[in-house]
């Protein structure tokens, strides 16, 4: 099996997206369970439902190995998939209220994942109880710009497609919520040492 760099730039999917063109279902599966997760909690932040979820995430999959032959021409998979399924999760819920979604975002209720990356372990669950509280405080909009950067390790150019937004937007949002963040968290990081936040 095929292993690819953790970076988050544009070209590391292109080797899998070659396989999957001419029909390799390992590198298939591979680009799956690479994103399939976040992909579900991104989705999950729309529709407030798992299973909705994961059926709008999986319907996704089943479309990009239907026209498999086409992917090759795709320039930021990663992107294409979350802007994709950003896109099916809005038709859900305009489909669901029998209505246009004007401003998807407003009623979005972010949380953290659960899973603890190694620099995590160093904070103790009681810090990591407030930053959560601090980052669920956000406003809804700030806060998703906010995930898709720590959370899911996309770059600000790549929410500003995914969400339709300026990179200028996005930058503002993040300087916006790690100022917030960090004043919530003041007394935390003055005991805890100034680079504590990084470790979010």
């Amino acid at each position: 099996m095929m292993n690819f760099p953790p970076e988050n730039t544009e070209d590391s999917l292109q080797p899998l997206q070659a396989l999957i063109a001419v029909g390799d279902e390992s590198a298939f599966r591979q680009l799956f369970n690479l994103l399939f997760g976040k992909l579900t909690r991104f989705a999950h932040s729309l529709v407030k439902s798992d299973e909705v979820a994961a059926d709008i995430v999986d319907g996704v999959f089943v479309r990009i190995w239907s026209s498999r032959a086409g992917i090759v021409s795709i320039g930021n998979l990663r992107v294409y998939l979350y802007r994709a399924v950003k896109n099916e999760a809005l038709n859900y819920l305009s489909r669901k209220a029998h209505l246009h979604i004007y401003e998807p975002f407003d009623d979005i209720n972010i949380q953290l994942k659960d899973e603890m990356s190694p620099e995590r372990l160093m904070i103790t669950q009681e810090l990591l109880n407030k930053i959560r509280a601090a980052v669920d405080a956000l406003p809804p909009r700030c806060k998703m710009i906010f995930k898709l950067v720590r959370e899911d390790g996309l770059r600000y150019r790549e929410v500003a497609e995914i969400l339709n937004l300026s990179a200028k937007t996005v930058d503002a949002q993040m300087v916006i919520a790690i100022g917030r963040i960090r004043e919530a968290m003041k007394e935390d990081l003055h005991l805890a040492g100034s680079g504590m936040l990084k470790k979010i």
